[in-house]
């Protein structure tokens, strides 16, 4: 992983000419997000229809079709995500409507979302603030310290196989059907009309396409779009050199330009993408639509001091299971020593370099 040396944004702090740099990059352009809409879209649609045509022809090929559906519906889903964040038009209407009919393509409800979302970016890299919406991340003392049971769960949870398979389906398919108990009245409304919306866009899609090749169709584009999902997710912010803090130390800005990478894809990945990879760029500045990213990371030098992770090395990161607070990285299983509980409770978690 190529990681550029940390550097200090205190002076970034206490200055406004950074935000003022950046707020040119916040203002929506109608044209291009209309035009990122019409092409995902359309490209989207063609793909589904060469599938329809190519079932009387190949199920292989349908299926090599479906992957790049899947591929195409991530696009879709980041035009979901920043409706969800208010930014894609200018007009606050568009985004809900548009964020409502991607968010029915990708079975994800947009209020519930937009709320889970927003937790996500008020507690990034904070360890008192962990909990639903993040990977789980167990610190080196509190797993050697967790009961046998959970730490057989954690390791099935960091399975890269359960992580990036099972769990995707898990949380788009089941548990985004379900409200919460924390839900308000609103967000259940929200949660129970995508759900209505949802058994009659699988209707007709069924009519359309018959049951079994629909499913079958379905079953492959969510499986590819929800588990590269979770992976892009994942590796935004499951670097070595990632940032944690405890509530007391821990600061936006610092979590994140460190607590996020900047994960330096192809160009027709970063496409596919919606430009997500300039995730330090988003955290720092979440009013900025995915079509202004590059062009912030570009502009202002600052933002191109972060932690870049590069596509091959991104890999490396599935080894990464449990955070150090000692030696303030991600380490592996295999790096960590079990120490007496009197060694542990001094903060003295042991890591053993590799050989």
């Amino acid at each position: 992983m190529s990681v550029s040396k940390k550097v200090s944004y205190e002076h970034l702090k206490a200055s406004s000419e950074l935000r003022q740099q950046a707020r040119e990059f916040e203002t929506p352009s109608n044209l291009k997000a209309s035009w990122q809409l019409l092409n995902s879209m359309v490209l989207f649609i063609a793909l589904w229809g060469l599938m329809h045509f190519l079932l009387d022809v190949s199920w292989w090929l349908v299926a090599s079709v479906a992957v790049l559906a899947g591929v195409v519906l991530i696009r879709i889903f980041i035009i979901f995500h920043d409706c969800g964040h208010g930014v894609f038009f200018s007009s606050m209407r568009a985004n809900h409507w548009v964020g409502f009919f991607c968010g029915l393509l990708v079975f994800t409800p947009y209020r519930q979302w937009h709320r889970d979302h927003a937790d996500h970016h008020h507690n990034t890299g904070n360890l008192d603030g962990r909990g639903p919406g993040e990977v789980w991340t167990m610190t080196v003392d509190e797993f050697l310290e967790a009961p046998r049971w959970k730490q057989y769960l954690y390791r099935m949870m960091r399975n890269p196989l359960f992580l990036f398979g099972v769990v995707p389906l898990l949380f788009f398919v089941v548990l985004q059907r379900l409200p919460t108990r924390a839900s308000s009245l609103q967000l259940k409304q929200s949660i129970w009309i995508m759900n209505i919306a949802a058994v009659i866009y699988v209707s007709l899609m069924m009519v359309m396409f018959g049951v079994v090749p629909y499913l079958y169709i379905q079953t492959i584009v969510i499986v590819v779009a929800a588990g590269a999902g979770f992976w892009l997710f994942y590796v935004q912010h499951q670097f070595e050199t990632v940032l944690w803090k405890r509530s007391a130390a821990w600061d936006y800005t610092d979590a994140a330009l460190q607590g996020s990478s900047y994960y330096k894809l192809p160009l027709p990945l970063q496409w596919c993408t919606g430009n997500i990879g300039f995730h330090h760029v988003h955290h720092l500045f979440p009013r900025i639509p995915n079509y202004y990213l590059e062009d912030c990371h570009n502009a202002l030098p600052i933002l191109q001091q972060v932690p870049v992770v590069t596509l091959t090395a991104s890999f490396g990161t599935l080894k990464l299971k449990l955070w150090d607070e000692c030696s303030h990285r991600l380490v592996r299983f295999s790096d960590v020593k079990h120490v007496g509980r009197e060694e542990r409770d001094a903060g003295r978690s042991v890591v053993v370099e590799e050989l």
